[in-house]
This record gives C-alpha cells, sequence and structure tokens, in this order.
C-alpha cells in the first residue's frame, strides 16, 4: 500500500506538468489516425474547384470559409467508398458531419493541390 501511495504522489503531478507542458505548445495527438491525417493535408493545398462543385456550392449558398472550417474539418473520410492509393492523385469521398451527415464531398488530393469534384446534400 505504501508503494501505491508513492507512485500516486509520483504520478499525479506528473501529469499535470505534462498536461500544462503540451498543452501550451499546442501538441495534439488526434492528427495521427488516417481520417485527420487526410484531412489536414488536404485543408494545407490550394483548392482547385470543378463546375459541378462551384454550381452546387452556388445552389446550397456555401462559401469557401464555411467548407473548410465547418464541413471538411468536421467531416469524416469513407475510406470504402474512396480510392486511397490510387496514383498519381488519390479520390476521397468525406460525408460531414460525422454523425447524421448532411453533405457529402467527392475530391482528389493531389501533390499540389486538392480537385473538388463533387458536392451533395442529404435531405
Amino acid at each position: 500500500m505504501k508503494k501505491i501511495k508513492f507512485f500516486l504522489i509520483g504520478l499525479i503531478p506528473g501529469l499535470i506538468i505534462v498536461f500544462f507542458v503540451l498543452n501550451a505548445k499546442g501538441a495534439s495527438c488526434s492528427g495521427y489516425l488516417p481520417n485527420s491525417r487526410v484531412i489536414a493535408e488536404t485543408l494545407s493545398k490550394d483548392f482547385e474547384y470543378s463546375e459541378n462543385f462551384k454550381n452546387e456550392m452556388n445552389a446550397l449558398k456555401i462559401d469557401e470559409k464555411f467548407l473548410k472550417d465547418s464541413i471538411i474539418t468536421l467531416g469524416k473520410i469513407d475510406f470504402d467508398r474512396s480510392h486511397a492509393q490510387k496514383k498519381p492523385c488519390p479520390d476521397y469521398v468525406i460525408t460531414s458531419p460525422e454523425k447524421n451527415p448532411v453533405y457529402e464531398i467527392t475530391f482528389e488530393k493531389c501533390e499540389e493541390k486538392a480537385v473538388l469534384r463533387s458536392l451533395k446534400k442529404f435531405k
């Protein structure tokens, strides 16, 4: 019992210190999963829109800021319907938000740019 007390006396302050140090540096563990990596890489690229995508954006009254900040950031990649190994530009299907999807976007993630092909709204 004495060993457990000493262990906890060191563990609890250590966790608090690590939490504050990592939080101050803005570190996050969320970027390691495939969904997070694809979304982060896509958002870091220049966007190119197909005519179909532009028309849907206008019809749904969606601007680029809402597209990036809400739809793509809160989305989930559907890897079953995506072709992640396709060369040179893999294509992906993203549904957003993750629970009860409202939007679906199909896009290609190339080396220099992300080409958004189609946008659909459910409901």
